[in-house]
């Protein structure tokens, strides 16, 4: 039996080697797949939305900038905002609708933005021209998804606004793909047809000699005439591969999840464990106490369901996951407080990756990373300066 320590033992370790080795798989991915078609290789976008996915927007975008990506592409201007002021320089792309408040910071922080309605157009244009600037900026289309976007049906009404302000330059068209992950899903490729017809009505209008982008990491595995000008990987970079998808790419989890045993006890058979006592003791049973709980992201349906790894094992997670710790069965194992605890990642020959955490409780890889809390210090691992 023993206290707990009064530092937060619970962190996320990040090696920014392995996210710059996954962006060069990629990148040789690319580069392998131009050359056999003869072309030049697709840029990349890097996605580092949602704090890089959990991983730490800042840190990541550097080490992604320092492997040469062409753009970085984030969900709002808030977070762009955080990109420039963390010392980012590459050109960042805002992927989500504007508000009127959100005008200002594109301007003051040079960022790219995504006109996905005539509204966005309009206010851009009139913004740019009383700076008396030229705004750089995307068009979204819509071929499908039905969320942002101009619809590809409706082009003719919507895009001439855009193309005719004097104060406006469209660098890029897009598109982005609903059902890229499912290979067993015809999606992808109605939404490649729409986004070609929609090219050509654009170029109609005058949008002519752009670049073009539609692919996410599943897309970019899946389909090569969906690469385009440029592709947006965002899992990839984090060597997580989009569920249920398989790759040869030698990539490599970017980020680990410990922690460390703060209480040891034992119970007799018949004792209920945690809230609700959704788990009784068939035996008696020796628990670990681990400070990790869903307010540090941890997915409330991993008690009695998920695992962690003590001692190179792999022992189960028994009763309810509380805010801010869980309880685990490590009975006939020799631990005391202090010992670690992998929730992600490797201990002794066992592995936990996050593709099989999220199948346990039949969620997504991406939900479970992008959950985890603002108060689990990151650990940034890196052999370059680009943190």
């Amino acid at each position: 039996m023993a206290a707990a320590t009064d530092v937060r033992p619970t962190v996320a370790r990040v090696d920014l080697d392995a996210l710059r080795g996954n962006v060069r798989a990629v990148q040789a991915l690319l580069a392998e797949g131009a050359a056999s078609a003869q072309r030049t290789p697709p840029a990349i976008i890097a996605v580092v939305k949602a704090n890089a996915y959990g991983h730490g927007a800042v840190p990541v975008a550097r080490a992604c900038e320092a492997e040469g990506v062409a753009m970085l592409a984030c969900a709002d201007v808030d977070e762009g905002v955080e990109l420039r002021d963390g010392g980012v320089r590459a050109p960042i792309l805002v992927f989500g609708a504007l508000g009127v408040s959100d005008l200002e910071g594109v301007f003051s922080h040079r960022l790219t933005p995504t006109i996905s309605s005539p509204w966005a157009g309009r206010a851009l244009a009139e913004q740019a021209a009383r700076r008396q600037v030229v705004l750089h900026c995307h068009v979204k289309v819509d071929t499908g998804m039905n969320r942002l976007g101009l619809r590809h049906d409706n082009l003719e009404r919507t895009l001439p606004p855009i193309l005719g302000a004097p104060s406006l330059r469209v660098a890029s068209i897009y598109t982005h793909l609903a059902s890229a992950d499912d290979p067993e899903s015809d999606g992808i490729v109605n939404q490649q047809h729409l986004f070609a017809h929609a090219r050509e009505r654009a170029a109609a209008l005058g949008l002519r000699r752009t670049h073009a982008h539609a692919a996410n990491s599943a897309a970019l595995l899946r389909d090569q005439r969906v690469w385009f000008d440029a592709v947006r990987p965002g899992l990839l970079l984090y060597g997580v591969v989009p569920p249920p998808l398989m790759t040869t790419l030698p990539l490599v989890p970017a980020l680990s999840l410990h922690s460390r045993i703060v209480a040891v006890k034992g119970v007799r058979p018949g004792e209920g464990v945690g809230y609700g006592a959704s788990f009784h003791a068939e035996r008696p049973t020796t628990l670990a106490v681990v400070p990790a709980g869903y307010a540090d992201g941890l997915d409330w349906r991993l008690g009695n369901r998920g695992v962690v790894l003590v001692r190179g094992q792999r022992v189960p997670i028994v009763g309810r996951v509380s805010m801010d710790m869980i309880t685990v069965d490590v009975t006939g194992l020799d631990v005391s407080p202090g010992d670690e605890v992998v929730l992600l990642g490797t201990q002794g020959q066992e592995r936990l990756d996050v593709r099989e955490v999220a199948a346990t409780i039949g969620t997504l890889p991406w939900e479970l990373l992008c959950r985890l809390g603002a108060r689990i210090q990151r650990e940034y691992r890196s052999s370059t300066a680009t943190t």
